[in-house]
């Protein structure tokens, strides 16, 4: 058994430690923060990546992105007939509704969303936080770049598997 009170002695204990040290206030409006590297902020479209996938749309637990697009033919040449590709019309995201979990930007196969740093994007209405896909496109200039890959560590699945085809194939004699 403790001693009766021991807990309350603790908890001055720290009280009384805190109230000795001065407070160090982050002045934000005028002092911007060091932000970590690859903080999350807001989500950034490029919208040149997207391929109508609707992978993000469906994997969104909060249902707050919005997604249009028509089928364009694409004639190529040599080929019996035309391919269709979809075209991006729309591409929107409801910030109002989004809880920033990141999943559709894990879900995108081809690297059309990323973390953008910025996270001074507040409003008066909240009718305006939603981002259509220029205003989302304007935060790509923010997002860093990715992390040198490490000369130590294991390379790239498809590096790997070049490599293995580039050394089973027979070499031609000279």
């Amino acid at each position: 058994m403790g001693v009766p009170g021991e807990g309350l002695a603790k908890g001055l204990a720290v009280t009384l430690k805190t109230m000795t040290r001065r407070s160090h206030t982050h002045q934000y409006p005028d002092v911007a923060p060091d932000l970590p590297p690859r903080s999350r902020g807001v989500i950034a479209l490029l919208a040149e990546n997207c391929t109508v996938c609707m992978l993000c749309a469906r994997e969104c637990p909060d249902w707050c992105i919005y997604i249009d697009s028509h089928k364009e033919e694409v004639v190529v040449p040599g080929a019996a007939r035309p391919r269709q590709r979809n075209v991006l019309d729309r591409f929107d995201i409801d910030f109002s509704l989004c809880m920033y979990c990141g999943i559709c930007i894990e879900a995108c196969p081809f690297d059309a969303l990323f973390w953008s740093p910025e996270f001074e994007y507040a409003e008066y209405d909240i009718r305006n936080l939603l981002h259509d896909k220029e205003h989302l496109g304007e935060w790509m200039a923010t997002v860093p770049a990715p992390p040198a890959h490490d000369p130590n560590g294991e390379p790239a699945k498809e590096e790997a598997t070049a490599a293995k085809r580039a050394d089973s194939e027979p070499r031609a004699p000279r």
